[in-house]
Formats: C-alpha cells, sequence, structure tokens
C-alpha cells in the first residue's frame, strides 16, 4: 500500500498530516528516508516514524445488504452514504470493493485492503458477480446466447465478457458478470431492447446478501480467504 496510507493505518494521524511528516523527512523505510507519500509499501518493509518502528493494524473486511436511494461513497451526497449504515471505528480508511448505483440493491463488499479489492474487481481475477434484474419487457429469446457472446455496449470498442443469463420469469432473470463497466447492466439490456426496472446484487463469488436490507457483518475468514491469495 501506498506510504501515506500505512502511516494512517499505523498510527491515528490523518492523511495530510503523515504527508506533512514524510515530507519532512521524519518516515524512514528500510533505513532510508523517504519523501515520497505515495511510495508503496510490502509486507517485508520496515517503517518507522521518529525512531518508532510502525505496524498496521489488522485489515478489516464486512459486507452489508445495500439499500435503495443510498451511495457507494465515503460522504453524503444526493443520497446518504453506505457508510452511515455501519459503526465501525475510521470509517475513512474503509473503501467499497465494487461499486452500486444509487438505485441497486444488493451485496456491497466493504475493506481497507487494497490488494484484495483488485482480485475481486479485476476481470482477470474472475470473480463471479450475480444479479437478479427485473425486466420492463419479456425477455428476447436470443438473449442467453447474444449475453455468452458478448454485447457491444454503446461508446465501448470492445465487447462485454461472456455473461450467463437465467431466465426465471420472462421478465425476471438471474446475469453473472465477472466484471463491472459503468452501469453495465443497465446497458447491457438497452443494447438488446429491453430496459431494468430493479436491480440486486445477490453474490461475489461464494459470498451472498445473507442479512437483511441495510444490516452488515464482518466476513468470516473463509469468505475472506476465497478471494485472492488470502
Amino acid at each position: 500500500m501506498r506510504l501515506d496510507r500505512f502511516i494512517c493505518k499505523s498510527t491515528e494521524l490523518l492523511r495530510y498530516d503523515a504527508i506533512q511528516l514524510i515530507h519532512s523527512g521524519e518516515v524512514l523505510v528500510n533505513g532510508v528516508v523517504v519523501r515520497n507519500e505515495a511510495v508503496q509499501v510490502h509486507e517485508n518493509n520496515e517503517v518507522s516514524l521518529n525512531g518508532q518502528k510502525l505496524a498496521a493494524r489488522a485489515s478489516r473486511y464486512m459486507l452489508i445488504n445495500k439499500p435503495a436511494n443510498t451511495l457507494c461513497s465515503n460522504v453524503d451526497g444526493v443520497y446518504p452514504s453506505l457508510f452511515s449504515l455501519i459503526d465501525v471505528e475510521r470509517p475513512s480508511e474503509l473503501h467499497i470493493a465494487g461499486r452500486l448505483d444509487a438505485d441497486t440493491t444488493g451485496l456491497v463488499l466493504i475493506t481497507d485492503d487494497g490488494r484484495w479489492t483488485f482480485a475481486i474487481t479485476s476481470p482477470s481475477g474472475q470473480c463471479h458477480k450475480v444479479y437478479r434484474v427485473k425486466l420492463a419487457k419479456p425477455i428476447a429469446a436470443d438473449a442467453c446466447e447474444s449475453f455468452l457472446q458478448g454485447i457491444a455496449l454503446q461508446g465501448e470498442q470492445e465487447l462485454t465478457l461472456p455473461a450467463h443469463l437465467l431466465i426465471i420469469t420472462p421478465q425476471e432473470v438471474l446475469l453473472t458478470l465477472t466484471e463491472g463497466k459503468f452501469h453495465q447492466v443497465k446497458r447491457m439490456f438497452a443494447a438488446i431492447g429491453n430496459k431494468v426496472l430493479s436491480l440486486h446484487r445477490e453474490s461475489i463469488g461464494a459470498v451472498s446478501a445473507d442479512v437483511a436490507a441495510g444490516e452488515w457483518r464482518y466476513l468470516t475468514d473463509v469468505e475472506i480467504r476465497s478471494f485472492g491469495d488470502k
């Protein structure tokens, strides 16, 4: 992680204060003064501040069942931030591993571990995300094959990655994706002449939205390790 983030995660300092200390030459990495806050710190690096060796707090991993009309943001906007529903210390250190639109509901993963987030959100990780989609019109007969072949989205040069569509009723489907382009689900159905009326993310990998809307919990060790190399 970045040096400034490491210092914040090892102390009670805010990011601005951590950067000031770095610029003033009070931070050493492996015994060498480092004045660039963007330098990456790895597990085998020794970081010290004013001669005191630092150790980062353990990373946190949690899920929340996002209700509608909340923002996947650390601050309130037109709607309240999702973090207003989570009572934890230092919420500013946390980020969302795969955002949802304000009107979309369902599973959201929250952490302060950037590498873990990358394993979930990068298409190369092949992490499956399952969405329950309610549509304005009955689904086209050839939609399953179209989604498997990839959909051409407006403004995108490449087709979407293969996606699996399971038809529940003519106007309700389960869609499994391994990528997360901007408004992707809504744009995919718009591209085949349909409209999404409601969208709910049911699962990410082996983790499901198993708490009530607006509720949250910490992930188990098994759930944490199911992503990447944890």
